[in-house]
């Protein structure tokens, strides 16, 4: 079962008091309608066909969103990396999650109960700022997705895979991937098979844009691939 850790409660400091509110310690700690879980590798978080009641923040670790056809196909549509927020339809009126959501390495999590979402994204100017940039973030990323998916072969679908799992443009050098992502994971979040993508890892270990050394490290230079015709 998943430890909980409750921090008391945050009483709401009026706004007479001179004293800002601080988005980022809000999300780091638990409070009032908002709860901190530290979960293990490979926990369910919430699955499709639960009741939508929260929303969640990463604030640690790594998550899969996947979903599951009639037909019993599933699907990889995201890999969340920490700061960012998931399970937000519940204040768009969807009663039910969409996805199911499990740990890909030990994360915390910080979920927030849908009225006390509403009722800070409606009173603090710089959490709404914070949860609307996420969101025009996602919805550019979902676009991108598409037009991926439409018009870039397998290879290049894995390279840009790679660059987004490991964070590429927002910090100065690609991380390395901590969480050990499978073969079969990428391939549902490409759309192709996994011997395919085990064609295309060992070609790209062997122009030495990626690196295996306990850890998948991810080069820059792997650009080239999505740059080319």
């Amino acid at each position: 079962m998943p430890v909980q850790r409750s921090r008391g409660r945050v009483a709401k400091v009026p706004p007479a008091s001179g004293v800002c509110f601080d988005a980022l310690k809000y999300l780091e700690t638990a409070g009032v309608g908002r709860r901190e879980t530290i979960y293990r590798k490979g926990q369910t978080i919430f699955s499709q066909g639960d009741k939508c009641k929260s929303v969640l923040y990463l604030q640690r670790g790594a998550v899969k969103l996947t979903i599951l056809s009639s037909q019993g196909k599933e699907a990889v549509i995201a890999l969340l990396g920490p700061d960012e927020f998931f399970g937000e339809g519940c204040i768009a009126g969807q009663p039910l999650r969409i996805a199911t959501a499990v740990t890909v390495e030990p994360s915390s999590i910080l979920e927030i109960d849908k009225d006390e979402m509403i009722r800070v994204i409606h009173e603090e100017a710089d959490f709404s700022d914070r949860f609307v940039a996420h969101m025009l973030r996602r919805n550019v990323r979902v676009e991108e997705d598409l037009a991926d998916q439409l018009f870039n072969s397998s290879e290049k679908r894995l390279a840009r895979t790679l660059l987004l799992i490991a964070r590429y443009g927002k910090t100065e050098q690609p991380e390395k991937i901590v969480a050990k992502v499978s073969q079969e994971t990428l391939a549902k979040m490409i759309g192709t098979t996994r011997s395919r993508v085990s064609f295309f890892m060992n070609k790209f270990r062997r122009l030495g844009y990626i690196k295996y050394n306990g850890s998948l490290e991810i080069n820059s230079s792997l650009l080239r691939v999505m740059l080319r015709d």
